[in-house]
């Protein structure tokens, strides 16, 4: 009898586990509910600064935007003092793609062979990862997660931080990856002269082009209604070149930028540009291509000794100010959680702080077809936003309570975890 008892008990706390499962008062499950957010700072980004506003969440979207909203029926959230954004976006991660740099078991964003586009960032993501929810405190509740390596490493997906599975995660956006063959020097380390460079790079380009030639012809017979044998590789590159998926090509070095800019002149595809850390000194020749860019990580060495000690920090804000769409990544993996700094010294290095807050969330959703959901404070949108005592791109500032979908997130990880313990560990008398 005392055995079902227990069960019984079990059963119906495992139930509840879902909406307030907690440890010592705390609540360490994500939960949906009707939310009132009441007298906050609202920093919309589409529009103007509210102030003593209140923000209604109802099944997962913002249901209402104002004051004096009534509190029946809702869960109230004093926000008073407080500051509420919407979650930030990192337009370049490997999060929920590596658990541990040192420990290839634990990683999987790259696969076997240089041209493996159809390959899917997202059938790797590890919900669990340790690093997804040390990311998502911290106010970045968005992420494009993407593979490596090769001249088409794979397809890049964006993801919200909450969920039990990588579909659940899904924010419904996709990209095929190139790397542009580099004649630049790939660091201090590099002994290649600038000769072997130059021929290293216009082969690859030669074998890109072949590829590309390969995907077009698909293309063309698929158009046509003509039978294909299985190529799943040219399959995929073919909804590259009919514009359905967009390309992102990853490049760098000044030089690499203008023939970049010239491979992609009689293209017709959706194409954006990622890395660019020697955008600012070709700014003007991408502003006249009207290509958006992603750049970063902005908290980076020079790219080169001779370059400026902060020509990574002024970069977005040269590119800018030069009329480029410019967001910004990390292009990490354990250190997502920084990028409000990213985008705190890039505002710091001329950017200002309402082109960078817009570098990390409204251009991104833009750039990535879900403003209708995500990037500003709207009524309608998804309630995926945070309440912080400050300003997020000053260190010192706090983030309270994060919402990703209208899940409440829990404000614990790994990190908070040990702090605490540590902080309030018990001394073991010595023998």
């Amino acid at each position: 009898m005392k055995n079902k008892i227990s069960i019984l008990f079990l059963s119906l706390l495992l139930l509840h586990l879902p909406l307030y499962a907690q440890i010592d008062g705390e609540v360490i499950k994500a939960f949906k509910g009707d939310f009132l957010l009441k007298n906050a700072r609202i920093y919309t980004v589409s529009s103007e600064i509210l102030e003593g506003t209140d923000l209604l969440i109802q099944d997962g979207k913002i249901a209402a935007i104002g004051k004096g909203l009534p509190e029946e029926n809702h869960l109230v959230i004093d926000c008073t003092g407080k500051r509420l954004y919407p979650g930030f976006i990192d337009s370049g991660t490997s999060l929920g793609l590596v658990e541990v740099n040192s420990l290839p078991e634990t990683q999987d964003y790259m696969e076997l062979g240089k041209v493996t586009p159809q390959m899917q960032a997202l059938t790797a993501v590890n919900p669990n990862a340790v690093a997804i929810p040390v990311t998502r405190v911290s106010g970045v509740t968005t992420v494009l997660t993407q593979p490596r390596g090769g001249y088409f490493p794979g397809t890049a997906a964006l993801i919200q931080l909450n969920g039990y599975t990588p579909d659940q995660m899904d924010a419904g956006f996709r990209a095929v990856l190139m790397n542009f063959p580099s004649a630049a020097k790939a660091g201090g380390y590099d002994s290649r002269s600038a000769e072997t460079i130059q021929k290293e790079a216009e082969k690859a380009l030669e074998e890109i082009d072949a590829i590309w030639e390969k995907a077009s012809t698909y293309h063309q017979i698929q158009e046509k209604g003509g039978e294909v044998d299985y190529y799943p590789e040219m399959a995929h590159l073919a909804r590259v070149v009919s514009g359905e998926l967009p390309l992102f090509i990853e490049v760098n070095a000044a030089k690499d930028i203008l023939s970049a800019l010239e491979w992609v002149k009689d293209k017709e595809i959706d194409l954006v540009l990622t890395g660019v850390a020697e955008g600012w000194k070709v700014a003007e020749k991408l502003a006249e291509a009207g290509i958006p860019v992603i750049t970063g990580p902005v908290l980076a060495l020079p790219s080169r000794k001779s370059n400026a000690y902060d020509s990574s920090y002024a970069n977005a804000s040269v590119l800018q100010k030069a009329g480029v769409k410019v967001t910004i990544r990390t292009q990490d993996t354990e250190n997502v959680r920084n990028l409000p700094f990213h985008a705190g010294f890039a505002a710091a290095y001329g950017m200002g702080t309402e082109e960078a807050l817009k570098a990390i969330t409204l251009h991104p959703a833009e750039l990535f077809n879900v403003a209708d959901k995500l990037g500003s404070l709207e009524v309608g949108k998804n309630a995926t936003l945070f309440l912080a005592d400050g300003d997020p791109f000053e260190p010192k500032t706090q983030i309270h309570q994060v919402f990703i979908d209208g899940y409440k997130i829990p404000m614990t990880n790994r990190h908070i975890r040990l702090y605490q313990e540590f902080l309030d560990r018990e001394m073991k008398p010595e023998n």
